[in-house]
């Protein structure tokens, strides 16, 4: 190949929209089990790791039946860094 078809072949990349040829890959839901899962995802004790779920701060995340706990990982993440709501005490 000489330098002047190197050159047309990189101006031709160039000029081409390369967004269409990318496709976004749908995320796969991360689950972790049990409160070994909830000391997974937060890096805490086994203890801390309760006291997380008593809080009630990833009910939303979390689905029980019985004594499966079953934890969307993604979602407690972003459920436990959100910022608290005020009490509103009147």
């Amino acid at each position: 190949m000489t330098g002047e078809e190197l050159l047309f072949l990189s101006r031709q990349t160039a000029n081409t929209d390369h967004t269409a040829s990318i496709k976004e890959t749908p995320t796969e839901k991360r689950y972790v089990y049990g409160i070994a899962g909830i000391c997974e995802i937060f890096g805490c004790s086994k203890p801390t790791a309760i006291r997380i779920k008593k809080s009630g701060r990833i009910d939303r995340a979390i689905t029980q039946v019985g004594r499966k706990i079953v934890i969307d990982a993604e979602l407690a993440l972003q459920l436990a860094s959100a910022k608290p709501k005020p009490n509103k005490r009147q």
